[in-house]
């Protein structure tokens, strides 16, 4: 959709004179306040919100879609943290139920895929006591002895936590140690929803949001990239999400170092908040339109299609997403354990770059740090027509 075209949508709209301001302050490539995120969310309708996030996309990345070929290492779901919207973790005193894998167990992995073309391992997982960070270091330099090539992004904040209180290092220390290993990127999850009034209800004992923040901006300044997430859909409000995407495009003005931001929905199954109901298909969408206008200078949104499914994740590719994550080959439970659409995902790349053109949008593989690997070619050109 050009500009021409979304001016005709958006006065076919009729909207009141607030809100054509922050669409005409978003036409022209201009900033949006924390006061006019939250008017979007309350205020805005969807197919207007989409038409808005679609071109946003589409200046940003015309009609490619991103994926990688990843495959997931979770090593163990044994966790110190009890936080209460988890359905994957177990207590510690009760780690028979869960999972602990050796560093063995964790190559054999990785050596499942050798000759085949996957570019990225990703490594997430519980907080175990008993799996330090020399485990974890020494992971990852068997993982690059044995594939050098490959890029690993792996343990989130709150695993960076723990592992460096343990050892006794500074955030810088730890990191230029795991960077040496072989540590490429680390991923965005733990950010869950950084306002302390809600962390405190729904994941009091995990690393505060500064801490968070601090992690991932040290890890830029040391030249590892990183992504961020926000847990969205349960006791939060608006203006909890606008903070939230406000911390975040902050200190990317200051590092540049978010590669991708991922609004994950929190789902409700088997866990302490399964009283909480799901956020709805409208609520969804609404998260993701926003998110694009909002984080300006995050260059990609993603939409998890294992935690979403295949075919909100297709359907969010007209409301201002443009990345799909990967391949993933039925390697991680963290969201199938919650009740996520996709018990067993995986994707063969014939099937998601399919999934991208049935969108009228081009399957590009990239690498982890969005460079291209190769293009599928052009799907059949049609309209921008979004929801009514």
């Amino acid at each position: 959709m050009d500009r021409i075209q979304l001016m005709q949508l958006l006065q076919s709209c009729h909207l009141p004179n607030d809100m054509q301001r922050i669409a005409e302050k978003i036409m022209q490539g201009c900033r949006i306040s924390p006061e006019e995120g939250i008017q979007l969310f309350e205020k805005g309708n969807i197919s207007w919100l989409g038409a808005l996030a679609n071109y946003v996309r589409e200046q940003k990345h015309g009609n490619d879609t991103y994926f990688n070929r990843n495959v997931h290492i979770e090593p163990t779901n044994v966790c110190v943290y009890s936080c209460k919207f988890c359905s994957y973790s177990r207590l510690y005193k009760h780690r028979e139920e869960g999972w602990e894998l050796s560093l063995d167990d964790m190559l054999h992995i990785v050596e499942r895929y050798d000759g085949q073309p996957i570019t990225e391992v990703h490594i997430v997982g519980g907080v175990h006591p008993k799996l330090d960070f020399y485990f974890f270091k020494e992971l990852l330099q068997r993982i690059k002895a044995h594939r050098p090539e490959i890029h690993i992004k792996a343990f989130t904040a709150v695993e960076l936590y723990y592992m460096f209180k343990k050892a006794h290092l500074s955030y810088e220390e730890g990191l230029q140690q795991l960077k040496e290993a072989g540590l490429n990127s680390i991923p965005g999850g733990g950010a869950e929803i950084f306002a302390p009034e809600i962390r405190e209800q729904i994941c009091a004992d995990k690393v505060d949001a500064e801490n968070w923040l601090k992690i991932h901006e040290t890890a830029h300044r040391l030249g590892i990239p990183s992504n961020a997430t926000m847990l969205y859909g349960h006791i939060e409000t608006y203006a909890h999400r606008i903070d939230h995407m406000e911390r975040l495009r902050q200190l990317q003005d200051k590092t540049g170092g978010f590669n991708c931001f991922i609004p994950l929905k929190f789902r409700n199954k088997h866990n302490d908040m399964s009283h909480v109901p799901e956020s709805s298909v409208i609520e969804d969408i609404k998260m993701y339109a926003v998110a694009r206008l909002y984080l300006d200078n995050i260059p990609h949104l993603k939409a998890y299609w294992p935690m979403l499914g295949r075919d909100m994740a297709q359907m969010m590719l007209s409301f201002g997403v443009d990345d799909l994550d990967g391949t993933i080959d039925d390697s991680t439970k963290i969201y199938s354990m919650a009740g996520a659409e996709e018990q067993h995902p995986a994707m063969a790349t014939e099937e998601i770059t399919a999934l991208i053109r049935k969108a009228h949008r081009v399957p590009v593989e990239r690498n982890s740090l969005y460079e291209v690997v190769q293009r599928f070619g052009e799907p059949a050109a049609i309209p921008y027509e979004g929801l009514s």
